[in-house]
């Protein structure tokens, strides 16, 4: 029954997201026949109205896949609203660019802004009912927690942020006998599996397989490292192949590539926000306007990191390296601007363009803390087989307050998945990052990482 409940669920999120994107490209269809259509020099007939709603129509589903606009019921009504309105504005400023392009000449603008509230307008109306109508339908999933340590205290506390789609019941240790673990199991519809050993763990995952119980796991570093092998075959067994170098040669080639072209672009509209973030820590209190800082990258490589200078001059006079806080007194008011919009890491496009750093990739942390973090985590040092990065997935997913073991687990999900498409994915999400900054974890969405042998299991994660 649990089965299928869930292929309604999918049919149901399906159905609501073809019409919102029928709805949104037929305002496009008559803003455009009304206003533009007439007005290129060599109007089209037909079949080239046809074709312009319909590349209207792939650029709203492509910028709604990347932010996670048709995620009905998955994300908080809040962040879906968010992520349609920033794909939106993206969609039509395109479009508006696309249109000029046809007529030869920048084209009335004022109508691509009429049509932009009214989809705001529409999004919102949508959003509201098709929510209401989702979870009336669907009311929280009731589980059960089995838990080996205190950490799973901290996921307990994520999830129960999400009381819309996730009610926790009961609590069951894993030193109960096996016999009350699984009869508990039986009376939910689903269990949340968290830091219990991999021998029980694998007993209780096989058990919820067998009865079609739907299993919310805590990954561990070998989970992730091994959902990103390759499956091959040596005559009729089959095996799993972890690489365990990072990128291959031809991904670091493209890479780079990419890097150095985004780079030079971003550069351009970037340079107006520099050289005004530039005179503000300038004019605040006549310091330094750069900061300069040891942090490592690909392989263990020290290099120095630029950013605008966002704490008080001698920030760390003491000697001793430690991370900001969100409310650290060391930050100056300008700095917390620029750090709440990104803009403080601006000028690392040049560590970009000197290849130390690249666009998309983990963190570069300080070589005092990463020593510091390898004392409790040895695993720490698996994020430098990739190059540092401006942003990344544990950026765009997570906050001031979330911990370094949760974000070398996303760093390693990013290595162990990479592609130019994910990157694509990571930069979009780094503009709704920069406009609506996550104040904690239970602000922040899952940007799904599509494992590489099976779109489907995409579906599943939800």
């Amino acid at each position: 029954m649990n089965k299928n409940r869930d292929l309604y669920k999918r049919f149901v999120t399906f159905v609501s997201g073809i019409l919102l994107l029928a709805m949104l490209t037929g305002i496009f269809a008559f803003v455009w026949y009304k206003n533009y259509s007439g007005e290129i020099v060599l109007p089209y007939y037909r079949r080239g109205n046809w074709v312009l709603i319909a590349i209207y129509c792939l650029l709203v589903w492509l910028f709604f896949r990347a932010y996670g606009g048709f995620k009905l019921g998955y994300l908080k009504k809040t962040d879906m609203l968010y992520a349609q309105m920033i794909s939106m504005i993206c969609v039509n400023t395109v479009s508006y660019f696309l249109i000029s392009l046809i007529g030869r000449h920048f084209m009335a603008v004022m109508p691509v802004v009429i049509m932009t509230c009214v989809d705001m307008g529409v999004i919102a109306l949508w959003t509201l009912l098709a929510g209401k109508l989702y979870f009336m339908i669907y009311p929280p999933r009731k589980l059960v927690i089995i838990y080996g340590s205190h950490q799973a205290a901290a996921l307990v506390l994520k999830m129960s942020q999400r009381v819309d789609k996730y009610m926790i019941c009961e609590s069951i240790s894993i030193s109960e006998p096996e016999e009350k673990v699984k009869e508990l199991i039986m009376k939910y519809e689903g269990v949340i599996v968290c830091d219990i050993p991999a021998e029980q763990r694998n007993d209780y995952l096989k058990f919820c397989f067998e009865h079609s119980k739907r299993a919310y796991i805590a990954p561990k570093i070998s989970d992730i490292i091994i959902r990103g092998a390759d499956d091959i075959r040596l005559f009729d067994t089959p095996l799993m192949l972890c690489r365990n170098y990072g990128l291959d040669f031809e991904q670091q080639l493209i890479k780079r590539a990419f890097d150095v072209v985004f780079s030079l672009i971003a550069l351009i509209p970037a340079a107006p926000f520099m050289l005004i973030s530039a005179l503000a820590v300038k004019l605040y209190d006549g310091g330094p306007v750069f900061y300069k800082q040891k942090r490592l990258t690909l392989g263990g490589k020290e290099f120095d990191v630029y950013k605008f200078r966002s704490m008080i001059v001698d920030a760390e006079k003491d000697g001793k390296p430690r991370l900001a806080s969100e409310e650290d007194d060391r930050i100056t008011p300008v700095g917390k601007i620029l750090r709440k919009f990104r803009v403080d890491e601006f000028p690392q496009l040049l560590n970009i363009l000197k290849g130390d750093m690249s666009v998309v990739g983990p963190r570069p942390e300080r070589p005092e803390l990463t020593k510091e973090y390898e004392k409790e985590m040895p695993e720490f040092g698996f994020r430098l087989k990739v190059k540092a990065g401006l942003t990344g997935y544990a950026q765009v997913t997570g906050a001031y307050d979330t911990t370094p073991y949760d974000k070398l687990k996303m760093d390693l999900m990013y290595i162990e998945n990479y592609s130019i498409r994910l990157d694509l994915q990571i930069i979009l999400m780094t503009l709704k990052t920069m406009l609506f900054p996550p104040k904690n974890n239970a602000e922040t969405e899952e940007l799904l990482l599509a494992p590489k042998n099976s779109e489907k299991k995409e579906n599943n994660k939800q």
